[in-house]
């Protein structure tokens, strides 16, 4: 009986002790701690390379923001600008979504011209990764718009630059796959 009344009591004392430590003002007001301006870079390198899992931890923080608002992120964006954020049916606007993400996070700390070409490249591998989950017949297509996108942004910046004439030429390639596959 003495060993059992003496866990007891031991239990009873560790309850009491977490419920003042958790209680304890001191411990409400700790504040946490800033993210620094290098662990918003690692972050935002580790969202931006041309990697699949970089693409899908991004992705990742931007359906769920909340645990990430200390780095105080800029998440706006207008997709692909004023060329189709989905051109033909296939998805590029996720993509022209993260592409937006690195340029404007990477000019607000002042590191976007170190940072460009890897954008552009990963924003390419994006668009390649899109169009992989699509038929063969149509892939190819996909493929030079994507191909066409990667153009603008590393030529001129921006999306925006992306002619009709460019989707014009895409539709025709896959509306010749598509007639060609049902022979």
């Amino acid at each position: 009986m003495p060993r059992r009344l003496a866990t007891l009591l031991a239990s009873g004392a560790l309850a009491l002790l977490a419920t003042l430590t958790i209680a304890s003002p001191a411990a409400a007001v700790t504040p946490a701690a800033a993210v620094t301006p290098a662990e918003r870079l690692s972050v935002l390198s580790s969202w931006t390379q041309t990697s699949a899992s970089s693409y899908n931890s991004w992705n990742s923080a931007r359906v769920n923001r909340a645990p990430w608002a200390e780095y105080n992120f800029n998440w706006s964006t207008d997709y692909c600008s004023s060329s189709p954020d989905n051109p033909l049916g296939f998805t590029f606007n996720l993509g022209c979504y993260r592409h937006d993400f690195g340029y404007r996070n990477y000019k607000a700390v002042g590191q976007f011209p170190a940072n460009k070409a890897r954008l552009d490249s990963a924003f390419y591998e994006d668009l390649k990764r899109v169009c992989v989950t699509y038929n063969t017949v149509v892939r190819p297509a996909c493929y030079s718009l994507a191909w066409t996108y990667y153009q603008a942004v590393n030529i001129f910046g921006s999306v925006a630059a992306v002619q009709q004439a460019d989707i014009d030429r895409a539709a025709r390639m896959k509306a010749e796959a598509e007639a060609a596959a049902r022979r």
